[in-house]
């Protein structure tokens, strides 16, 4: 049997594989027939090696595959074998932590026709988001059970904090969980350091705001939003009062420069998919842009008109090269960019 674990949620994805290595050793304690092959280091016969060898304990093997999407060979070798390796009583986990290529054969192999449930996407967890199970391709003839972690939505992610916060015999009140997701988002390896130092510091008791505020640092993307919100609704007192705080805490001028411009190119993204009449489902997937990237800017482009915008880009792209032409010093150009939007 083949299992295929993958997806930007890197946390969640090794989080799985662990849960099935754990599951695997509670029944074949030897661990003798836990193997790891990596295909950076081996090739398919190395791999495919360990299926003509007899365990001595007649256990199950359990082989973690990774890195097969860096090896073009690799992949093709496994699949002209893929029936017999189906057809083994071992299992395969095929397991990638890193961004992979989906428009490859050994990717819609292993992924083909992987069925999803109008009740699952009413819920907002279909394979394209949080799967809470392994999916089964076995009706297709492929034999593989797949799973992707993508980015989770804000709405699960919050749920997910909650769960995990509760593992950890602590609770967190509604502020401070808006706090921590707007603080941290998406990022679970960062978001399970940030949980455990709050629990450690509420020990059995309640996270409140004032907690989070006190030890998460804010992540300066969302910052930079904040900014943009507060130039979107007249409020240049506040934009310049966000933009400082960071440049007092030693934030390079450039930095934020080219953060001010990744999120007005956002802007420009989705505006042109609200220009076109896109609904707002289809704008979250032909953006290609995050979840809560998209969320924030839908809103946000309602105060800024389409040439307004690429006024605003062009201003910033002029600034930009002010600055590293030696025109104006960065600090005083982000002031008169800000003054000026």
């Amino acid at each position: 049997m083949i299992i295929f674990l993958y997806g930007e949620d890197s946390y969640r994805a090794k989080r799985k594989l662990e849960e099935i290595v754990l599951g695997y050793k509670k029944i074949h304690k030897s661990g003798l027939n836990l193997i790891y092959i990596d295909a950076k280091e081996n090739d398919f016969n190395d791999f495919y090696r360990n299926f003509k060898i007899n365990s001595m304990f007649a256990e199950k093997k359990l082989i973690v595959l990774k890195n097969v999407f860096s090896d073009a060979k690799f992949q093709e070798d496994f699949l002209e074998n893929i029936e017999n390796l189906n057809n083994t009583k071992d299992i395969i986990i095929v397991y990638e932590e890193s961004a992979i290529d989906q428009r490859t054969k050994f990717f819609k192999a292993l992924t083909k026709n992987v069925p999803t449930t109008k009740s699952r996407q009413s819920r907002g967890l279909t394979t394209q988001s949080e799967p809470s199970r392994i999916h089964d391709a076995n009706k297709v003839g492929i034999g593989t059970k797949c799973q992707v972690f993508n980015y989770l939505q804000p709405a699960m992610l919050k749920k997910w904090v909650v769960q995990e916060f509760e593992k950890n015999k602590v609770k967190i009140n509604t502020d401070a969980l808006d706090l921590i997701v707007d603080s941290v988002r998406s990022d679970l390896w960062l978001m399970a350091n940030e949980i455990n130092k709050l629990s450690n510091y509420r020990a059995g008791s309640i996270i409140r705001k004032e907690d989070v505020e006190l030890l998460v640092k804010p992540n300066i993307e969302n910052d930079i939003f904040k900014t943009i919100d507060a130039l979107a609704s007249k409020d240049k007192k506040q934009a310049l009062s966000l933009l400082h705080k960071h440049l007092d805490d030693g934030e390079k001028p450039l930095y934020l420069l080219s953060m001010i411009s990744y999120q007005f190119r956002n802007l420009l993204i989705i505006k042109e998919l609200q220009d076109a009449h896109r609904p707002y489902n289809s704008i979250a997937k032909k953006s290609g842009l995050h979840p809560f990237v998209v969320q924030k800017s839908y809103y946000l482009c309602n105060q800024f008109s389409m040439p307004k915008l690429k006024k605003i880009y062009q201003k910033i792209f002029q600034i930009d090269l002010d600055i590293k032409t030696g025109k104006i010093e960065p600090e005083t150009a982000i002031d008169i960019l800000l003054s000026e939007i």
